[in-house]
């Protein structure tokens, strides 16, 4: 994690995947939900995990907890 925002803090640009939703969360100035492929919702990620439009992204936060 350290590591990541090291290279963030440096203006590099990353592309990450991963189903870790809190990491998502800390390091992201922008996260992409997709569903099969197709993206179902995108934004900062206070506004994604703060108040998520798409029902698809309300159920995937409510099972990851």
């Amino acid at each position: 994690l350290a590591v990541i925002r090291g290279l963030a803090d440096e203006g590099r640009t990353m592309i990450l995947v991963t189903h870790e939703m809190k990491f998502a969360r800390e390091v992201a100035s922008h996260v992409i939900y997709l569903h099969n492929g197709v993206i179902e919702e995108e934004g900062p990620p206070d506004a994604l995990f703060g108040d998520p439009k798409s029902d698809r992204l309300k159920q995937f936060l409510k099972s990851v907890g």
